[in-house]
């Protein structure tokens, strides 16, 4: 288990107040925040650099077609084989229906036509700042998240999951349909904390309420923990764990109880935090941040 303080970061948000089912966000310190890698006891050790986004095809020079169009940023392996299935697909203009299917360096895929290349693997992270809509284009020109990692890559990335324009935090951008598509279902429980900043003083009664949950009108809240800030006498700012990827849910959640959301931070998605990387600034993840990812 990876240490801070004399405290495991599992610790760290384990704690929670008396009677209190969720965990303890006391140690929630909005200056300082963990180290930008995975967290907990499965978080892997430091890698050396390298270059593993390449695509690789398996020993005899093959890869399987479901794969093939997944890494041409069409879709999930599981929804490629939809496809395939359908007729759609064609390799060196032949009709390949079969699940399986395994192409060759140089063979030629195509989609209703369309040529598909498999890219290689980018993943990148962001810090999203307030103002900037999470799409790839907007009809009324508004700035983009996009605009802000335009020379992150080459290859074609698109954000997993949103933020909305006024919502600042972590956001990844990658080509790999399996994992945004892991990223997002809510089985898999992805982790989300947010540092939630409101109009007026949290009462215990309703953070309470918050944990043991209630009904909006798009169905049940289930929220993992939640807890003040420390160092915030105020009781204005809490710190928030969902793995719900609902429109607008953080902020529903509060302003079902009366409150107003002021301000709205994601700090941390999937065990990635916002360390060492500022407001409106992109980094590419690691090798080993990639392979956690992967595990969830």
């Amino acid at each position: 288990m990876a240490q801070r303080d004399g405290k495991s970061r599992t610790e760290k948000y384990s704690k929670g107040p008396k009677n209190h089912k969720g965990g303890d966000f006391s140690k929630f310190n909005k200056k300082n925040s963990p180290k930008a890698r995975p967290m907990g006891k499965q978080a892997p050790k430091s890698a050396p650099k390298k270059e593993d986004t390449t695509i690789e095809m398996m020993a005899g020079g093959t890869m399987r077609l479901n794969k093939y169009i997944a890494h041409a940023g069409v879709c999930s392996r599981r929804e490629a084989d939809k496809l395939i299935s359908t007729g759609v697909i064609t390799v060196n203009s032949k009709i390949v229906t079969e699940l399986g299917f395994k192409v060759e360096a140089g063979d030629k895929v195509h989609m209703d036509g369309q040529l598909l290349i498999a890219e290689k693997l980018q993943y990148v992270l962001l810090n999203k700042p307030k103002g900037f809509i999470t799409t790839t284009d907007d009809p009324q020109e508004r700035k983009t998240v996009m605009d802000l990692i335009a020379r992150a890559s080459d290859e074609r990335i698109y954000p997993v999951g949103r933020l909305d324009i006024a919502t600042t935090g972590l956001l990844l951008f990658t080509n790999d349909g399996d994992m945004a598509k892991k990223l997002t279902h809510p089985k898999h429980r992805v982790r989300k904390v947010y540092h939630v900043f409101l109009d007026k003083a949290v009462t215990k009664v309703d953070m309470m309420d918050i944990v043991k949950g209630f009904d909006l009108e798009d169905g049940p809240i289930n929220v993992d923990k939640i807890s003040y800030v420390d160092g915030d006498r105020s009781k204005k700012e809490v710190g928030i764990q969902i793995h719900s990827g609902r429109n607008r849910i953080v902020r529903r959640i509060f302003e079902h109880l009366g409150y107003e959301v002021t301000k709205l931070d994601r700090v941390v998605f999937g065990g990635l935090t916002k360390k060492d990387l500022p407001r409106g600034k992109w980094r590419k993840l690691s090798p080993g941040e990639v392979d956690f990812l992967k595990m969830i």
